[in-house]
């Protein structure tokens, strides 16, 4: 029987009264269980103790308090706290960071509201990281959050293992077939890559109920940060982004077709029209010439994802930590995508400065793999085109409301500029 509903109501419930007393017993009782069978369900669900849930996402909401301005004590006592000290003892418990420090890196976000019926939600914790690790045998290794260098955003499909290792997990065998094998071709010519290591029985991957779970050496080297770029660091990153083209351009592998104009036009342009107050004159213009200029488009094997967080240097090589959304595709969208990918980290700060990385990324791209005359008069039609993308896709996930207005400004700002962009 599916249980989800039963206990989305129970999740509703905490998030709802976290501000008051809420016990196991009681939300037992709401959804009809015995306490026993209840416990067992809830922690099925969501990989924790149910009071060890409540625990968190008071943590969690407190320390956002703390974030928009409420002193110390105030967001310990709403959430059910007598001292701050008591408070901060928990949090390091459960995070194994102190507050103030969460906050300085940028990790206190809006908590959202985890989605039990929509979400492909993958219960984790250092407990069942160790018990997956056993296939390995490194039960023993500590197990610790990964967060994003950029956005201080916690990756929730991996966690680190020790010093040397990660573990990472999917419900989507077909994003791990993907990753397995762009990530071996790589690693065949000498780029460094997070290629599986293979279990104690010789597997590539371990699957336990519906998630996979696969394992891989921590890369050397440190993934790019955009606000941390350097001068040439936009040159560096279109660079490798041609080189990596080339290794994939005549690579068969299990990935899907990508029809980016049909996915512009019939979901991510209506949607992203409706979200940003678009002309239907400006849409029809932005088609008609996509339209025109996208059959002349090389199509290759991409990354698909080429964010500074997964780009991976060191001082003797570079790498690209995942490759799960690997699919056959225009291929400037990898460096149009890392462009706007770079300015999502930065916008507001230095707009004017990421022209020039874009340029900078674009010419180095160029250098490498050599555009056509075609790309070039569409690059900033494809700019455009993954930010629509992205506003229709965060504009559907709750749990990025924040990122969805980022997006939703560059994207308005881009537009404004866009004469700039075909001109560079």
């Amino acid at each position: 029987m599916d249980y989800r509903a039963i206990l989305q109501k129970s999740l509703d419930y905490i998030e709802e009264n976290l501000r008051s007393e809420i016990t196991a017993a009681e939300l037992a009782q709401q959804a009809g269980f015995s306490l026993f069978h209840y416990y067992r369900l809830f922690q099925q669900a969501t990989g924790l103790p149910v009071m060890q849930y409540v625990l968190r996402r008071r943590l969690l909401h407190g320390v956002y308090a703390m974030k928009q301005g409420q002193t110390k004590i105030e967001a310990a006592l709403t959430y059910g706290f007598d001292t701050y000290a008591g408070f901060y003892r928990a949090f390091c418990r459960e995070f194994g960071d102190t507050p103030s420090h969460f906050l300085d890196s940028c990790r206190a976000k809006r908590p959202y509201r985890i989605d039990l019926t929509k979400e492909a939600y993958i219960p984790m914790t250092h407990k069942k990281a160790a018990q997956v690790l056993k296939n390995w045998n490194l039960e023993a290794e500590a197990v610790a959050d990964i967060y994003h260098e950029g956005t201080g955003n916690k990756n929730e499909n991996a966690c680190a293992v020790g010093e040397r290792y990660i573990l990472k997990f999917t419900t989507d065998f077909g994003k791990l077939k993907k990753h397995i094998t762009v990530s071996q071709a790589l690693e065949n010519v000498g780029l460094l890559a997070a290629v599986p290591i293979p279990a104690a029985d010789g597997a590539a991957y371990i699957r336990d109920g519906e998630v996979y779970y696969y394992l891989t050496r921590r890369l050397p080297g440190k993934p790019l940060a955009a606000c941390r770029f350097d001068s040439g660091d936009g040159r560096f990153v279109g660079e490798i982004l041609g080189q990596l083209h080339l290794v994939l351009e005549n690579m068969d592998g299990c990935v899907s077709e990508a029809d980016l104009l049909a996915t512009v036009r019939d979901w991510a342009l209506p949607m992203a029209k409706e979200a940003l107050g678009l002309s239907d004159a400006f849409c029809r213009e932005y088609l008609d010439v996509f339209a025109q200029l996208y059959p002349q488009l090389p199509r290759q094997i991409i990354h698909r994802d080429p964010n500074p967080g997964n780009i991976i240097r060191s001082r003797e090589n570079w790498g690209f930590l995942d490759f799960e959304l690997a699919e056959r595709n225009v291929r400037i969208y990898d460096p149009c995508y890392a462009a706007t990918a770079v300015l999502s980290e930065t916008f507001g700060k230095e707009n004017t400065g990421w022209l020039e990385i874009y340029r900078d990324l674009i010419c180095g791209y160029d250098t490498v793999a050599h555009l056509t005359e075609s790309e070039r008069r569409a690059i900033p039609y494809v700019l455009l085109a993954n930010q629509f993308v992205c506003v229709a896709w965060f504009a559907q996930q709750e749990k990025y409301a924040e990122i969805l207005e980022i997006n939703k400004k560059m994207t308005v700002w881009l537009i404004e500029i866009f004469d700039r962009l075909r001109d560079l």
